[in-house]
C-alpha cells in the first residue's frame, strides 16, 4: 500500500471536478474515456482501466486500477483545509508479485503518482488549462524532469527502507527504477 498526499490552493469542489471530469482529467493526467460514474468503467489512454466502486462527491471515490493483467485499488480523498484549500490524498493498494517488487520497489508506481500530482498542481494553479502531452514528454526528458523523477525515487527508496526493506536491495531497486524513468544507466 502506498499513500501520497498534497495540499492545493483550490477549493474542494474545484479539485473534485479536476479529478472526476472527463474534460479536465486529460489536462493534468491522461486522456480518459468510459462511463465516469458509480459502477462505470473507465480507460486511461495507454495506461490503466477499471471500475468506479465508490463515489461520495466531493469527498472521495474508489476504483479498481487494472494494468498489465493485475488488479489493484485506488482511493482518492479530499479534505478542505482551514485556509480554503484542499488536502488531496491518494491510497494505492496493490498485491505485487515478489519478483517485480524486488526488481523495482515502490518507486515504480510512486514516481508516476508523484508526476500526476505535479500535473494536477500545474492544472489547478493555471487558468484551467493544462500541460499538453508533448510538453509533458519534453519536460520529463529535460534535466529538471529527470531530477524530479530521481528525487521522487530517492524518497520512495527511503520509504521502502523505513518499511523494513534491506537497504542494499532497496537501493538496487531504486536505481533500476530511476533508470527506467530517466534512461540513465542503473548503477
Amino acid at each position: 500500500m502506498s499513500t501520497i498526499s498534497q495540499t492545493y490552493d483550490a477549493p474542494v469542489e474545484d479539485v473534485w471536478d479536476a479529478c472526476t471530469s472527463a474534460e479536465r482529467i486529460p489536462r493534468w493526467f491522461l486522456p480518459v474515456s468510459g462511463d465516469l460514474r458509480l459502477h462505470g468503467r473507465y480507460q486511461l489512454e495507454g495506461n490503466a482501466d477499471g471500475t468506479i466502486e465508490r463515489c461520495d462527491p466531493p469527498k472521495s471515490f474508489a476504483a479498481t486500477w487494472e494494468y498489465g493483467g493485475e488488479v489493484s485499488w485506488i482511493e482518492v480523498r479530499l479534505t478542505p483545509t482551514a485556509d480554503g484549500g484542499t488536502r488531496f490524498e491518494l491510497e494505492h493498494v496493490a498485491h505485487v508479485d515478489d519478483e517485480r517488487w524486488a526488481e523495482f520497489g515502490p518507486g515504480a508506481t510512486g514516481i508516476g503518482w508523484d508526476l500526476s500530482l505535479l500535473g494536477l498542481a500545474s492544472h489547478l494553479s493555471s487558468d484551467g488549462g493544462g500541460v499538453k502531452p508533448e510538453e509533458s514528454m519534453a519536460w520529463m526528458a529535460s534535466d529538471e524532469g529527470r531530477q524530479f523523477m530521481t528525487t521522487s525515487s530517492e524518497r520512495w527508496y527511503g520509504a521502502s527502507v523505513a518499511a523494513g526493506t534491506d537497504p542494499a536491495a532497496a537501493r538496487a531497486a531504486a536505481d533500476r527504477t530511476i533508470a527506467a524513468y530517466t534512461g540513465a544507466p542503473a548503477s
